[in-house]
């Protein structure tokens, strides 16, 4: 280890607090927070027990004592607006029979995992212990876009029960997606001039919502109204997104996906500010630090690309606070390759010159790391360095080509949680398949 190596690492050292298990390992970060309204937990991997534990643990102390009332997550509006529903009833089956929505869609694990549905169950209780009768309930929703044909289903039913005569006029418009599949061979028979854009369709139904519910007065629209707006929403952003799948440029859908998230935020904020003016939302934000760290000081940005972070630092200015995550080594639960099985995969110890290996370097196994300006952490990590992103797939055999990016990590994050040995999170209702221990020359085998 060469003079400036030591440095970062004794920088690192000076900064980090070790964390010891105790609900104070995360005072330090609530007292970074201070007053503002959104914080964004991230992960290193959509699969790691320690990130799912910390960010329910850090969730729980924001909800309980600064009056954070919104939870939103990487994930579909409609199944996350199923758990949604069962966090604010009083309702006594099992909270896991809300995660159905879950398993429609590769990768069923990422919130269908026993830590997440504890967080869940906690959520459900902290809700039925408020007794003011206008007291803010803690919500929960998906700020995703993939669900085109769910939306669908959710939208059509509402207008069904609500308005029967606006359902007829969305029967016609959906049915331009009648004779695919998937939403993919949507999107692939618009790229190929096979089919004409379902978009003035999806536009025009959106038009309609907003129509049918600016015009209610008596009774106002409530949440049920909003999530079915937000339901046609997604279905806008759903036919962009697939229609633009099959372009040159994957920056396109990256950047939709995205900016749908955070409008989302925004319409989510919007609403019940208005509903409770008199409690302000204050947003928690769970998705993967791909997503949530600043995408202007990585190497995304040199493809055009943005992302939660950068749009929700833009947009809130000033009211956001940002927390990565990061392991060196251990195990995690991804495939290795799209709608494979989930396994318990080893992670293969951090490369040099990554963010991770410097934490590893400091010989603290546990610790988190305010990044604040000034401090000799901050000043350590303005150099470029690698930082490594596990999604639901991991490939460990190519894992410098496709799992590092280049980051400046004191701007894209606000502070840092690292565990140097991790383990993979329980699937609920899947044996994830182990690896084999891993022999001395992994991931060659030569």
């Amino acid at each position: 280890m060469n003079r400036e190596q030591l440095s970062e690492v004794a920088a690192i050292r000076l900064d980090a607090k070790p964390l010891t298990g105790a609900s104070s390992d995360w005072d330090v970060l609530l007292d970074r927070i201070g007053d503002k309204n959104y914080v964004l937990l991230g992960e290193a991997t959509h699969g790691t027990h320690e990130f799912y534990k910390a960010r329910a643990e850090i969730s729980q102390r924001l909800i309980m004592e600064k009056g954070f009332n919104t939870v939103c997550l990487e994930a579909d509006w409609p199944a996350a607006y199923a758990i949604n529903s069962a966090i604010k009833s009083d309702d006594v089956h099992p909270i896991v029979e809300s995660f159905e929505g879950f398993k429609a869609r590769f990768p069923e694990w990422m919130w269908r995992n026993t830590d997440f549905v504890t967080f869940a169950g906690w959520l459900r209780e902290y809700n039925q212990e408020l007794r003011k009768p206008h007291q803010r309930k803690v919500s929960l929703y998906g700020l995703d876009l993939y669900s085109l044909r769910e939306s669908m289903a959710a939208v059509l039913k509402y207008l069904r029960d609500k308005f029967p005569e606006a359902a007829e006029r969305c029967t016609k418009r959906y049915a331009c997606f009648d004779g695919f599949e998937d939403s993919q061979s949507y999107g692939f028979a618009v790229s190929l001039g096979a089919h004409g854009s379902c978009k003035n369709a999806v536009v025009q139904q959106l038009l309609d919502m907003n129509r049918l519910l600016a015009q209610r007065s008596k009774p106002p629209p409530d949440e049920v109204d909003f999530a079915a707006r937000q339901n046609a929403r997604v279905v806008k952003s759903a036919e962009e997104y697939y229609r633009e799948m099959f372009s040159e440029s994957r920056d396109v859908t990256w950047n939709l996906r995205d900016s749908h998230m955070v409008d989302t935020v925004g319409e989510i904020t919007k609403f019940f500010d208005k509903m409770y003016p008199t409690q302000p939302t204050k947003c928690i934000i769970w998705a993967h630090n791909s997503h949530l760290g600043d995408a202007r000081w990585t190497s995304a940005s040199n493809r055009g690309e943005h992302n939660v972070g950068q749009l929700m630092r833009e947009r809130f200015p000033a009211q956001v606070y940002s927390v990565g995550f990061s392991t060196h080594t251990g195990t995690v639960a991804a495939a290795s390759e799209w709608d494979g099985p989930v396994r318990h995969k080893h992670v293969r110890p951090s490369m040099s010159g990554s963010v991770e290996h410097l934490f590893h370097s400091t010989g603290i196994p546990r610790f988190v790391l305010p990044l604040v300006d000034g401090s000799a952490s901050e000043v350590a990590l303005r150099a470029q360095k690698q930082e490594r992103a596990i999604g639901v797939i991991y490939r460990p055999e190519t894992e410098r080509l496709s799992h590092y990016f280049g980051v400046v990590t004191s701007r894209q994050f606000d502070a840092m949680i690292h565990y140097d040995v991790s383990r993979a999170v329980e699937p609920l209702d899947m044996t994830p398949i182990k690896e084999k221990d891993a022999p001395e020359t992994y991931p060659f085998g030569v």
